[in-house]
């Protein structure tokens, strides 16, 4: 897979049957240029870290892309979808993208939460998605339609454009986040997945009263799964994904806030992003 020629070597290249001319990555903390608490890759400019140092940090990231712009989104934890288009600016409140639009970069921005990226295997067209337990549980969560749902609705709906007839595949990569050893929830958030998804009650483990684990990548996949997408790669629970097992490499909202010095919710962003290339 030929991507730009500053790919870092840490950061992540999804290994999946992506088609010839989808690209992806996910960056890591390493590479670029800001200072601690948020060394060195942050790519989060709200999260108080120097705007030149977001700023130079996002150019390594088009460097990486090449001639792809990424366009980063206002994400507010909900299932609201973007349909990216050549002239969409950054900033827009939602948290998946959408595009068949070529070098236009599905990008969202993680520290704990789940990067889903999604191509069609002719590749048309490609997503992103970014899935915390709220926006993962949707239906489950006070009635609303989940982030996974929604982005494939919209994903589904771009493909089948003038290939009414047409079966299209879609091929998933998980990227890293927390893992099933750290993620822990209370009563409501297992309540919201069972309500959608009676089987979602094996991806969780008690630990005390009112008390769980949460796997959250096997969460996605089985809503995944429950949409037909047979094929999903990528993050698999195990603690090399895991963001708050993993603090030389990965940023992580649920460790890094509560570190002295760091205030309250101070951490950096990594970004996953995935584009069709030429």
């Amino acid at each position: 897979m030929t991507l730009g020629h500053k790919l870092h070597p840490d950061w992540l290249v999804p290994d999946w049957p992506a088609p010839a001319g989808v690209r992806a990555l996910f960056t890591t903390r390493a590479g670029g240029v800001s200072a601690v608490p948020f060394d060195r890759m942050n790519l989060g400019d709200h999260v108080g870290d120097l705007p030149a140092s977001v700023a130079a940090n996002r150019a390594l990231l088009q460097s990486a892309t090449g001639t792809a712009r990424a366009v980063f989104l206002h994400q507010v934890h909900g299932a609201k979808v973007q349909m990216l288009e050549p002239l969409s600016p950054d900033g827009q409140p939602a948290d998946a993208c959408v595009t068949a639009h070529r070098k236009l970069a599905c990008t969202i921005m993680v520290a704990d939460c789940l990067p889903v990226l999604l191509t069609t295997q002719d590749g048309r067209v490609v997503a992103a998605a970014h899935a915390g337990w709220r926006g993962l549980a949707g239906g489950g969560h006070a009635g609303r339609q989940g982030v996974i749902e929604s982005v494939y609705e919209s994903f589904m709906a771009l493909a089948h454009a003038g290939h009414a007839q047409a079966a299209i595949k879609t091929i998933a990569w998980l990227g890293p986040c927390i893992g099933p050893s750290a993620f822990e929830v209370g009563a409501e958030v297992k309540a919201a997945f069972e309500s959608a998804q009676p089987e979602a009650a094996r991806f969780f483990v008690q630990i005390g009263p009112g008390k769980y684990l949460a796997n959250l990548p096997g969460l996605a996949r089985l809503r995944l799964q429950a949409l037909g997408i047979a094929q999903v790669y990528g993050n698999d629970g195990s603690a090399p994904w895991c963001t708050v097992g993993n603090p030389s490499r990965f940023f992580s909202h649920r460790r890094d806030a509560g570190l002295p010095g760091n205030g309250f919710a101070t951490t950096g962003r990594m970004a996953a992003s995935i584009w069709i290339d030429d």
